[in-house]
């Protein structure tokens, strides 16, 4: 019998052990390294797995496995098309590491690089290596915002979600910035991504809406170790805020109005987001045509502003007609302004308004002026009153005349008239020790002030009086005086010529 193996070879013998549970076979003067225990790469990226054989083996291929057991897959073999996959030193029978191109975090695993041998029982595992553990860095994907199904109004807390996944390792954080202001947020959700080695993220912010938030912007910020700077995602306030117009309805000129004047309504609307508004005028809830709009005006503030006007006559018909502006905003309830049209003339033998309110004041001006005249009335009767009950008190004093018989420049000197008298009135009250009286001049008398006191004990009760110096005046003769009442006494004093 021949033997298996001739001719001259540097080994003797070919020693085969079976390696239980393995399938391997040790080879004496063969070997296989696969020096690499673990390796991280970034998704993106190239992934070198090396593995190199020294010695001399048995006829057979070597395969690039990915996981061991029944559910092993192939990433490189000799024979196939692997298109991400390429040898680094292409037909060499020792250097049989390679290079995977755009790494994804699926690639994530462990990789065995295996030795074939041919038999009668068909290829075998000659050899392995001990495996490399490749752990795939994968980025976060760029982070998505996503705010309420529906707008909501100003003081609303309303919930923001920010979502990004396919990322490895598992360690995370995530900010939310509200105007480049930091705002406080729950803690990430990490759920297993779509692959084995990847990961997503999910954080949950409420922000109460205001109405300058039109333009506010807010921020998710991501963090995490494959990125050289943290990733963002953002999301316009306005997409999910409502600011409902304020609606007010003004007439010029206002009311009332002068009968068949042309009145102007016009319809502010202001303070509005989105834009998307509809208006309709009614008379006593009657749609009027108006035509066309004008676009609404956006405001500094970012808000708008509209103003719609219609004409109408002021017409005995329309005398107390409510006029109403209708705002439809953002398909949301109605808002409504109205304004009354009043008209100053009268209308069917009725008096206006403006009419009304002139004879309302003009009743009160005279009730006024009647009370302020009875006041004056009291006030003279009291006064008249007074000056009456005065004099009354005045003609009960005594009182004397005087007479000086008339100067005349006839040649006899001696004769007087005893008509020709200048007199004076004394008045005494009874009562009083003394009196000072001022006596009234005349046209025809000149007076003094006569200063005089009762005597002690007189039978005819008599006053006199010391006449120091008494000025006459020529008057025309006159009657001598008589008592005037009963109450008064008089002396009548005649003074002869010098």
């Amino acid at each position: 019998m021949e033997p298996l193996l001739r001719g001259p070879w540097p080994l003797t013998c070919l020693v085969l052990l079976s390696l239980s549970g393995t399938g391997t076979h040790l080879v004496e003067g063969f070997n296989l390294h696969q020096p690499q225990g673990n390796v991280s790469v970034t998704a993106g990226d190239t992934l070198t797995l090396n593995c190199t054989t020294s010695g001399y083996g048995p006829i057979g291929p070597v395969k690039w496995l990915k996981g061991w057991g029944p559910e092993n897959e192939t990433i490189y073999d000799q024979t196939g098309t692997f298109p991400r996959v390429m040898r680094t030193v292409m037909g060499s029978d020792t250097d049989f590491t390679i290079h995977i191109r755009d790494v994804r975090p699926e690639d994530a695993g462990t990789y065995y690089c295996v030795k074939y041998e041919k038999s009668v029982r068909g290829v075998v595992v000659l050899q392995h290596g001990n495996g490399t553990q490749v752990s795939v860095y994968a980025k976060p994907s760029s982070p998505l915002v996503s705010g309420p199904q529906s707008r909501a109004g100003p003081g609303q807390s309303v919930p923001f979600t920010c979502t990004s996944g396919g990322f490895f390792p598992k360690e995370i954080a995530v900010k939310w910035l509200k105007d480049g202001a930091q705002i406080s947020a729950q803690q990430p959700q990490v759920t297993p991504g779509q692959t084995k080695s990847s990961y997503d993220a999910s954080s949950t912010v409420s922000v109460t809406l205001q109405e300058g938030d039109v333009r506010s912007q807010l921020q998710c910020e991501v963090h995490h170790r494959t990125l050289p700077a943290p990733l963002r995602g953002s999301f316009q306030l306005s997409r999910a805020l409502r600011v409902p117009p304020s609606v007010q309805v003004v007439s010029e000129p206002p009311s009332p109005v002068e009968l068949n004047r042309t009145v102007n309504f016009t319809c502010h609307v202001k303070g509005f987001y989105p834009r998307d508004v509809a208006i309709a005028w009614l008379e006593n809830g009657t749609e009027l045509s108006v035509g066309s709009l004008p676009p609404p005006s956006e405001t500094p503030r970012g808000l708008f502003e509209l103003r719609s006007l219609v004409e109408v006559q002021a017409t005995e018909e329309r005398n107390g007609s409510v006029f109403t502006c209708r705002v439809v905003h953002d398909a949301q309830s109605p808002i409504s302004g109205t304004s009354i049209l009043r008209i100053a003339a009268p209308a069917k033998g009725g008096l206006s308004d403006r009419s009304q309110t002139d004879n309302d004041n003009l009743v009160l001006i005279y009730v006024v002026v009647g009370v302020v005249c009875t006041v004056l009335a009291l006030l003279v009767a009291a006064i008249l009153y007074l000056i009456r009950a005065k004099q009354s008190k005045g003609k009960s004093s005594p009182s004397a005349r005087l007479h000086e018989p008339e100067k005349s420049s006839e040649a006899n000197p001696q004769e007087s008239d005893p008509n020709n008298l200048t007199y004076a009135d004394l008045n005494f009250e009874k009562e009083r020790k003394t009196i000072r009286r001022m006596v009234e001049m005349s046209q025809q008398s000149e007076y003094a002030c006569i200063q005089g006191s009762r005597a002690p004990n007189g039978d005819d009760n008599l006053t006199y009086a010391d006449l120091d110096m008494v000025h006459l005046s020529k008057a025309p003769p006159r009657p001598a005086p008589r008592p005037e009442e009963a109450g008064s006494e008089y002396a009548s004093v005649q003074i002869p010529r010098k």
